[in-house]
């Protein structure tokens, strides 16, 4: 993988890992961003300064995954199930770009309240 990054929701600290999509890509080229938390369900999403089409789009992801959703130009972290799920699925509002994962459990999220500062930038030394 090689491209790491450091997340901040509200008082929670997550590291994650790009996976090599070109959207990966461009969210690593306009790193570093700040936004306020949006919550839908059990995930966060903000707007970044990235736009672009569906990569690959999923509309089922697992624990952890970070999404790009190209309607709204927004970062999702997903850490379990949205209004729009059926069961334990996770399913975004609609098809999203996968194009990382939070390492290790995303569960503390369920602590960041709307509105909180979320900010995402390169892992030091990586």
């Amino acid at each position: 993988m090689g491209r790491e990054i450091h997340i901040k929701a509200g008082g929670i600290e997550l590291r994650a890992e790009l996976n090599d999509t070109e959207t990966a890509e461009a969210i690593w080229k306009a790193l570093p961003f700040k936004a306020k938390a949006s919550l839908w369900g059990e995930e966060i999403y903000f707007r970044i300064p990235v736009r672009r089409g569906l990569e690959a789009g999923r509309d089922e992801v697992e624990a952890g995954d970070l999404g790009y959703w190209p309607e709204g130009n927004a970062f999702c972290i997903f850490f379990g199930p949205t209004p729009a799920s059926r069961g334990n699925e996770i399913r975004p509002a609609s098809a999203v770009t996968v194009f990382g994962k939070v390492v290790g459990d995303a569960g503390g999220l369920r602590q960041v309240p709307s509105g909180a500062l979320v900010s995402v930038e390169r892992e030091s030394g990586g």
